[in-house]
């Protein structure tokens, strides 16, 4: 069998425990909020009582570090250079709430020896009891993103009002639309929901034309533009905890129950679903 076979063959095993969802936040283009709403996703998450692993995966421009406020001595490329281990950079940022930080370069690439990846997947097995790992992909249809982003149960693209974004995303959602057959729209700093909606059957509108019915978009929720989101990221802070009760995180709020019942369904229908090894295992099949 080729090396893809024996990985299907390992994430069907009765050994690998199911326990976590892998949700992607991308963008056609950078600019637009991601990184914040992917730290607020998270956050929200582990407010709520799951634990929540954050992955910095914006390779080359990781900032996660600099949202959430907090100093990185250690990221990704020191654990596959076999410096420290994952547990070493592993950042707790709150209760239930972690950060893996990435790599604001590119030579985190360049890492694919056997041994200390098998090493990496062993520290991986630690984070099996993680309710949910948020990956915050790189902007764009790149190569790596696209890695991460067929490997990830669900993928979240973020958008705003401005027409090139607007476009960008549709391009995203026809490259991604050849591995999922459901992807998620949130449109950001939207001045109202007939915005969103307006931005939403825009893109929804081509994909019809030119994908056809095969793929299922849905609008997530929307995030109206408002000035303490900015001030939160100014003072860098959280707008789910600066401003738990405003306009923007009562919809992320929302956003988030949709998704957890969309989830909860799949759960039901899926058997086949795996852990956070199973996920590093898939990562290294496609980068290798």
């Amino acid at each position: 069998m080729d090396q893809a076979s024996r990985l299907r063959e390992l994430m069907s095993s009765p050994k690998i425990k199911r326990n976590t969802h892998f949700i992607a936040v991308t963008s056609g283009k950078g600019g637009v909020g991601k990184s914040t709403l992917s730290a607020n996703l998270s956050n929200i998450l582990a407010k709520n009582g799951y634990k929540v692993v954050l992955f910095d995966a914006d390779i080359g421009l990781a900032n996660l570090d600099i949202i959430l406020n907090v100093r990185v001595e250690k990221n990704l490329l020191d654990v596959m250079s076999g410096k420290c281990t994952l547990k070493d950079i592993l950042i707790n940022i709150k209760p239930n709430f972690y950060l893996i930080p990435g790599e604001s370069g590119t030579d985190i690439l360049k890492f694919n020896d056997k041994f200390l990846f098998e090493k990496f997947l062993n520290d991986a097995a630690s984070l099996n009891e993680t309710n949910f790992v948020i990956v915050d992909t790189g902007a764009g249809i790149g190569n790596t993103t696209q890695i991460f982003l067929d490997i990830c149960d669900e993928v979240i693209v973020i958008t705003t009002p401005d027409p090139s974004s607007i476009t960008d995303a549709y391009a995203t959602v026809k490259t991604i639309s050849k591995q999922k057959k459901r992807i998620y729209i949130m449109p950001n700093m939207v001045l109202d929901e007939n915005e969103a909606k307006r931005i939403f059957g825009a893109i929804k509108k081509t994909c019809l034309k030119t994908l056809g019915d095969e793929i299922q978009l849905e609008m997530l929720g929307y995030i109206q533009n408002d000035k303490l989101v900015s001030k939160s990221i100014k003072d860098r802070t959280l707008f789910s905890d600066t401003a738990p009760h405003t306009e923007p995180s009562v919809e992320l709020k929302n956003a988030l129950n949709r998704l957890l019942i969309n989830l909860e369904q799949k759960v039901l229908d899926n058997s086949n679903d795996q852990g956070v090894v199973a996920f590093f295992k898939r990562l290294a099949e496609r980068f290798n």
